[in-house]
C-alpha cells in the first residue's frame, strides 16, 4: 500500500501541487465492479484546500487516472456503519450518498480518521460522523491537545520534503568531489563536520576583526542621537509657539461666526417681518370699504369687491412654521375674521333687501302684460344683480352659511314673483283660446243658448295662411251620420263635446299660434334664469359642491335634498344638480299650467294634439341639444309625454268612433263619415308634420288608422242593406286609393295598392253581378251548346242536336231584337244611378266596365256561333257597334 501512495503522488497528485495524506482500497456496495482507491489530499498553496479524490487502475496498463474529486466542505455525513463491530462498509453523504466497501476495515478506520482530522483543522468541525467508534476519534486526539491534533499531523506531514532540482544538483557536485561518499557514509560524514568548523571559525574571526568598526560605528550613533535631541527640542518650541498661533486664530474663527450666525439671523428675521407685513397688512381703504362702503353704485360695488378679495388673500396666506404662534399674527387673524363677518353679514342683507324690491318692482309691472300674451323681462333685474357676482364667490368661499341663506331666499322671493307671473301668463293663453276675459269667466258655467255657444266658439281661433279650406273634426261626422246634435255648454271643461262644425283650418292654426307663442316665451326666460344663477352664484366653475352642502339647510322645508314634482329625492351632488334644483323650486309651477293648457287645447279639438305634438317635440329636441339635463330639457320632456299620449288617445278615439258608426237603413251609404274623416286627418297631419322630427308616431298612427278604417269598411259593407256590399267596398276604397295616392304618404305605400286591388277586385264583382245575363234565353243556349261540346260532341256537330239545331237557335235570337237589348241597358242604367253616391263620381267608371263586360258576352257568343255553326248565315240581330251607340246614348240621356 505504500507503494501505491508513493506512485499515486508521483504520478497523479505532485504534478496539480497536492499532498496525499491518506488512502483506502475501496469498491462500490452492491456491485462487484474493480476496486479504486478514495484519497484525501490537501494543496501545498495557500489557501489550503481539502479534497477527497477517487483515482482508478487503467485497465489498460500499471498507471493510474483520476476520476472524480470532490471537495470536503462540500462532505456533510461520515456514516460507518456501526461503532461497535468491525464492518468494512462506510457511507459518504456528499450531494448524493455514496456506499463504499474497504478492503479492509483498519484502512477505514484509518481513512475516517484522517478526514476527522482535518475537519478539525480547516472546517471547524463541520462534517457530522454517525456511527463511528468514540475509541478510534479518541486515539487519533492525545489527551489536553483538543485543538492540536490535526495540526501535529500536518507537522508530522511536513517533515517531509522532497528536494526540488538546485538541491539535488549541489549534492551530486558535492558527492562527486568526495570519492567515499558512496561508499563510506562515515567518512563523508566526519568530513562535512570539519569543513562546517572550519567555516565557523572563519565567521568568528572575520566578526572580531570588524570589533574596531562596529564601535566606530556605535560613536557615530550617539552623536546621532546628540543631535535628534537637540532638533527635537527645537521642535518642541516651535510647536508651543504655533499653538499659541491657533487658539489665537480659533478665538478670532468663533468670533467670526458668531457675528455671521448674528448677521444671518437679522436678516431671516427681516424677511419675517417683511412676508408678514406684505400678507398680512390690510390697507385703510379696504378696512373702511369693508365697514361702511357703498353697495349701490358701480364704484362702491367695485371698492368692497376689492377690499373683500385683499381681505380674502389676508386670511389664506400660507404661514410658516411658528408664524400662528406670534400674538400679533393671531391679532391680525381675528381682526380679519371680524372684518368678514361683518361686512358678510352688510352683504347678506343688503341682498336680501334688493330680492324683495325685485319682487315688489316686478309686481307693478305685471299689469302692463295681463293683456298681452307675454312674459316680463327679468334683464334688468339680472344685469343690477350680476354686478355682485364676484361678492357673492367671496361669500361663497368665506361664509358658505350666509351663502346657502341667500340662495335659499332668493329662490322663496322669485318663485312666488314667477308663479304670479307666469299664472297670469297663462291665463291670458286661454283667455286667447276660449275668446273669454276675466270678468266673464266666473260665468263660464252657466247655461247660454246654443247660438251663443255657436258664437263664443268661432272666436277661439284666428287666421292663418298654413292651411286653407275647411274641415270637420271626428265628432262632427259621426254627429252627422246619427243624424242627432248634441246640446253644448259654455264650460271649458265641456268644449270638448261641442260640434266640429264651428272649427276650421283658421281656429286650428290660431291655437297652434298661440301654442307655440307660450313655448317661445317661456324658454328664453328659463334660459335666461338658468345663465342668471350659474353666473350669479357661481355655480358653473366647480363640479364637486361643498362638503357643507350636505348640511342641514331646508330649502322648502326639507333638507338639501330637494323634491321634484314627480316626488322623489334627489340628492344634490355637484353644483349642475344645484342649478336644477333651483330651477325646479324656482319654476314649480311650470309643469303644472303647461299640462293644464294642453288638456285644455285637447279639450276644444282632438285635433290640437297634433299641433302640440311637433312643437312640443321640436322644443324639447332643441333643450336637449343644449344641455340633456337640463332643467327645461327634463320639463318639456314630461310634458311631451302628456302631449304623446293626448295624442295616442286621439287615434284610439277615432278607431273608436270607426266602430261605433251607425249608417241609415233607408238612404244609401256613399262615402263612409270614418273615411272622410281619415282624409281630413291625413291631410292636416302632412301638413303639420313636414320636417317634424317625431314624424315615426304619425306614422304608427297612421298603421292604426288605416287598419281601423279597413276593417270598419268591410264591417259597415256587410251589414248595408239598401246599397249593396260592392258598391259600398268600391266607392270607399276608391276614396282611401285616391287620398293616398294624392297624399303620397310613404308608410301607407302597401296599405295604397291593397286599397286599389280592393276596389278593382269589387268594381269588377259588381259589374258581372250588376249586369247578369242581359240575354238570358240566348245564354242558357249555348251554355247547353258548351256543355254538349263537353261531353265529346264536336262543335261542327251539335247543329244535328235536336235541341241545338239551327232552327232552335234562330228562335231564340229573334227573341232579342236591338230595341230589347236598348231597353234593358236603360234599366240597367238606371240602377246603377240609383246604387252609387254622387260624390265619388263612379257612375260613367261602372257604366264603362259595363259596357266592356257586356261587348266580352256579345263576342263570346259570335264564336260559338261560328265554331257551331259554320255556313249558316245565322248572326245576332244587333251589333258591337249598336251597343256602343245604345250606351253612349243613355248616358247622355240621363
Amino acid at each position: 500500500m505504500t507503494a501505491i501512495k508513493h506512485a499515486l503522488q508521483r504520478d497523479i497528485f505532485t504534478p496539480n501541487d497536492e499532498r496525499l495524506l491518506s488512502i483506502v482500497n475501496v469498491c462500490k456496495a452492491g456491485k462487484k465492479k474493480k476496486n479504486c482507491f478514495l484519497c484525501a489530499t490537501v494543496t501545498t498553496e495557500r489557501p489550503v484546500q481539502v479534497k477527497v479524490v477517487k483515482v482508478k487502475k487503467s485497465d489498460k496498463g500499471d498507471f493510474y487516472k483520476r476520476q472524480i474529486a470532490w471537495a470536503l466542505r462540500d462532505l456533510a455525513v461520515v456514516d460507518a456503519k456501526d461503532a461497535i463491530k468491525e464492518n468494512p462498509e462506510f457511507d459518504l453523504h456528499f450531494e448524493k450518498v455514496y456506499k463504499w466497501v474497504a478492503s479492509s476495515t483498519a484502512e477505514k478506520n484509518a481513512f475516517i480518521s484522517c478526514i476527522w482530522k482535518l475537519n478539525q483543522r480547516y472546517l471547524r468541525k463541520k462534517i457530522d460522523f454517525v456511527n463511528v467508534s468514540s475509541q478510534l476519534l479518541e486515539e487519533s486526539v492525545p489527551s489536553g491537545e483538543n485543538q492540536s491534533v490535526a495540526g501535529g499531523d500536518e507537522e508530522a506531514v511536513d517533515e517531509y520534503q522532497e528536494l526540488n532540482a538546485r538541491e539535488e544538483q549541489d549534492i551530486e557536485i558535492m558527492m562527486e568531489g568526495c570519492e567515499c561518499a558512496i561508499s563510506n557514509a562515515e567518512a563523508f560524514a566526519e568530513k562535512l563536520s570539519r569543513e562546517l568548523q572550519v567555516l565557523d571559525g572563519a565567521n568568528i574571526q572575520s566578526i572580531m576583526a570588524s570589533e574596531k568598526q562596529v564601535n566606530t560605528l556605535m560613536q557615530l550613533l550617539d552623536e546621532a542621537l546628540t543631535e535628534v535631541d537637540q532638533i527635537e527640542l527645537k521642535l518642541s518650541s516651535y510647536e508651543e509657539m504655533l499653538q499659541s498661533v491657533k487658539e489665537q486664530m480659533d478665538q478670532i474663527s468663533e468670533s467670526n461666526h458668531l457675528i455671521h450666525l448674528s448677521n444671518t439671523n437679522n436678516v431671516k428675521l427681516l424677511s419675517e417681518i417683511e412676508f408678514l407685513v406684505n400678507h398680512m397688512d390690510l390697507a385703510k381703504g379696504h378696512i373702511k370699504a369693508l365697514q361702511e362702503g357703498d353697495l349701490v353704485s358701480s364704484r362702491g360695488i367695485e371698492a368692497c369687491t376689492n377690499a373683500a378679495d385683499a381681505l380674502l388673500q389676508c386670511m389664506n396666506v400660507a404661514l410658516r412654521p411658528g408664524h400662528d404662534m406670534l400674538l400679533a399674527v393671531k391679532q391680525q387673524q381675528q381682526r380679519f375674521s371680524d372684518l368678514r363677518e361683518h361686512f358678510a353679514r352688510r352683504l347678506a342683507s343688503h341682498l336680501n333687501n334688493v330680492f324683495v324690491q325685485q319682487g315688489h318692482d316686478q309686481s307693478s309691472t305685471l299689469a302692463q302684460h295681463s293683456v298681452e300674451l307675454t312674459l316680463p323681462n327679468h334683464h334688468p333685474f339680472h344685469r343690477d344683480l350680476l354686478r355682485y357676482a364676484k361678492l357673492m364667490e367671496w361669500l361663497k368661499s368665506t361664509d358658505y352659511g350666509k351663502y346657502e341663506g341667500l340662495t335659499k331666499n332668493y329662490m322663496d322671493y322669485l318663485s312666488r314673483l314667477y308663479e304670479r307671473e307666469i299664472k297670469d301668463f297663462f291665463e291670458v293663453a286661454k283667455m286667447k283660446m276660449t275668446g273669454t276675459s276675466k270678468e266673464s269667466k266666473k260665468f263660464a258655467t252657466l247655461p247660454r243658448k246654443e247660438s251663443a255657444v255657436k258664437q263664443e266658439t268661432e272666436s277661439l281661433h284666428g287666421s292663418s295662411g298654413k292651411l286653407t279650406g275647411s274641415t270637420s273634426s271626428l265628432n262632427k261626422l259621426s254627429v252627422q251620420s246619427s243624424g242627432s246634435r248634441r246640446s253644448q255648454s259654455s264650460s271649458l271643461l265641456d268644449m270638448g263635446n261641442m260640434s266640429a262644425s264651428d272649427l276650421d283650418v283658421a281656429d286650428r292654426t290660431k291655437f297652434d299660434k298661440i301654442f307655440e307663442q307660450v313655448l317661445s316665451e317661456l324658454e328664453p326666460l328659463c334660459l335666461a334664469e338658468q345663465d342668471f344663477i350659474s353666473k350669479f352664484f357661481k355655480l358653473q366653475q366647480h363640479q364637486n359642491m361643498s362638503a357643507s352642502m350636505t348640511e342641514a339647510e331646508d330649502l322648502d322645508g326639507g333638507s338639501l335634498l330637494r323634491q321634484h314634482s314627480s316626488g322623489t329625492l334627489l340628492p344634490v351632488s355637484s353644483e349642475k344638480d344645484m342649478i336644477r334644483q333651483m330651477m325646479i323650486k324656482i319654476f314649480r309651477c311650470i309643469e303644472p299650467e303647461l299640462n293644464n293648457l294642453i288638456a285644455l287645447g285637447d279639450k276644444v279639438d282632438s285635433f290640437n294634439s297634433l299641433y302640440m305634438l311637433v312643437k312640443m317635440s321640436h322644443h324639447v329636441w332643441t333643450a336637449q341639444n343644449v344641455d340633456p339635463a337640463s332643467f327645461l330639457s327634463t320639463t318639456l320632456g314630461n310634458v311631451l309625454v302628456t302631449v304623446k299620449r293626448n295624442f295616442d288617445k286621439c287615434i284610439s278615439n277615432q278607431i273608436r268612433q270607426m266602430e261605433e258608426v251607425k249608417i241609415s237603413k233607408k238612404s244609401k251609404v256613399g262615402i263612409l263619415p270614418f273615411v272622410a274623416e281619415f282624409e281630413e286627418f291625413a291631410g292636416l297631419a302632412e301638413s303639420i308634420f313636414k320636417n317634424a322630427e317625431r314624424r315615426g308616431d304619425l306614422d304608427k298612427a297612421y298603421t292604426k288608422l288605416i287598419r281601423g278604417v279597413f276593417i270598419n269598411v268591410e264591417k259597415v259593407a256587410n251589414e248595408s242593406q239598401k246599397t249593396p256590399r260592392d258598391v259600398v267596398m268600391m266607392e270607399n276604397f276608391h276614396h282611401i286609393f285616391a287620398t293616398l295616392s294624392r297624399l303620397k304618404i310613404s308608410c301607407l305605400e302597401a296599405e295604397k295598392k291593397e286599397a286599389k286591388q280592393k276596389y278593382t277586385d269589387h268594381l269588377q264583382s259588381y259589374v258581372i253581378y250588376s249586369l247578369g245575363q242581359p240575354l238570358e234565353k240566348l245564354n242558357h243556349f249555348f251554355e247547353g251548346v258548351e256543355a254538349r261540346v263537353a261531353q265529346g260532341i264536336r262543335e261542327e256537330e251539335v247543329s244535328y242536336q235536336l235541341a241545338f239545331n239551327k232552327q232552335e237557335l234562330r228562335k231564340v235570337i229573334k227573341e232579342y231584337p236591338g230595341k230589347e237589348v236598348k231597353k234593358g241597358l236603360d234599366n240597367l242604367y238606371k240602377k246603377v244611378d240609383k246604387h252609387l253616391c254622387e260624390e265619388e263620381n263612379l257612375l260613367q267608371v261602372v257604366w264603362h266596365s259595363m259596357q266592356d263586360e257586356f261587348i266580352r258576352q256579345y263576342k263570346h257568343f259570335e264564336g260559338l256561333i261560328a265554331r257551331c255553326y259554320p255556313g249558316s248565315g245565322v248572326t245576332m240581330e244587333f251589333t258591337i257597334q249598336d251597343i256602343l251607340d245604345y250606351c253612349s246614348s243613355i248616358a247622355q240621356s240621363h
